[in-house]
C-alpha cells in the first residue's frame, strides 16, 4: 500500500480477521497504518509499516462503529512512525454510554525503528491513553526492541482527558505487562499516570525492562515518572534472560 489518503487498513465493528504479510508507506496527515475500532478476534503478523501517523491503533467506539474491542494480537512485525505512536491503545470510545472495554491485547516480537513526535501529549512508542470513559485491561507487550526515539518517550500509560478528542476522561487501566522490552538511547521519561483517585492505573508489571543495557529492578524517576494515582507498579528481573 503506497501513500493512502487516510488509513492503510481500517477495521470497524468486525471480527475474525487475519492480516498477514502486509507492507505500507504513508506520507499524508492522519494517514495511520492499521486502525481497529469496536472489533474482536483480529490477528496481525508479518507487517512492515512506515506511516505518517499511528502505525497500529486500537480503539473502542468511533465514527459509525460501536462496541467493545478484545482479543487482538500483533506479532513478528516492524513499525516506523514518522509522528504519533507506533503502538496505540484506548483514545476513543462511547463516552455517552459509559465507555467501552478494550481488553486482551498482545504485541509480541516487534521492532520499532523510530518514534518522532513533537507534541508532548502524543509521546510514547508504546502507548495506552484511556479516554472517553474507556477501561483498558489485560495487555501484554513482549519482546519489543525500540531502536530510535528522536522525539518522544518509550512508554506512555495514562488515563487521560484529551480536550481535542475526549468529551470525558477514561475510567481505568489495569493488568498491563511489559516483558523483555529494550531501548538504548536518549528519550524523555516514560509516564504512568492515573487521572485521579477513582480513575487510576493499577497492576503494571515490568519484567526485564532494559534501558541503555541496564535491567531495571526499581522505578527511577529520571526514566519513568509515576504519579500518585498509579498503583501496584512492579519491576522484576530475570537475570538469565537475554534481551
Amino acid at each position: 500500500m503506497i501513500d493512502p489518503p487516510h488509513y492503510s487498513i481500517f477495521i470497524g465493528q468486525s471480527e475474525q480477521i487475519v492480516i498477514d504479510n502486509f507492507k505500507s508507506f504513508s506520507t499524508r496527515g492522519w494517514s495511520d497504518g492499521i486502525d481497529i475500532m469496536s472489533s474482536s478476534e483480529i490477528r496481525i503478523r508479518d507487517v512492515f509499516m512506515r506511516n505518517s501517523d499511528d502505525c497500529i491503533a486500537i480503539y473502542g467506539s468511533r465514527w459509525d462503529f460501536y462496541g467493545d474491542t478484545r482479543n487482538i494480537s500483533v506479532h513478528d512485525s516492524i513499525l516506523w512512525a514518522d509522528v504519533a505512536h507506533p503502538l496505540m491503545i484506548g483514545t476513543h470510545g462511547d463516552h455517552e454510554r459509559n465507555g467501552d472495554v478494550i481488553e486482551s491485547i498482545v504485541f509480541a516480537n516487534i521492532y520499532i525503528l523510530n518514534h518522532h513526535e513533537p507534541q508532548e501529549n502524543y509521546w510514547g512508542a508504546l502507548a495506552i491513553n484511556a479516554g472517553d470513559r474507556n477501561k483498558v485491561c489485560n495487555v501484554l507487550y513482549e519482546n519489543i526492541r525500540v531502536e530510535r526515539i528522536e522525539q518522544g518517550q518509550l512508554i506512555d500509560v495514562r488515563v487521560v482527558y484529551n480536550k481535542d478528542y475526549n468529551p470525558e476522561p477514561g475510567t481505568s487501566i489495569r493488568d498491563i505487562t511489559f516483558r523483555d522490552i529494550s531501548y538504548s538511547g536518549r528519550a524523555n521519561p516514560s509516564r504512568i499516570y492515573g487521572y485521579d483517585e477513582e480513575r487510576a492505573v493499577e497492576n503494571v508489571t515490568f519484567v526485564n525492562l532494559r534501558i541503555n543495557g541496564e535491567l531495571m529492578d526499581a522505578p527511577r524517576p529520571e526514566l519513568i515518572d509515576i504519579n500518585h494515582f498509579a498503583k501496584n507498579i512492579l519491576f522484576v528481573t530475570e537475570k538469565n534472560t537475554v534481551v
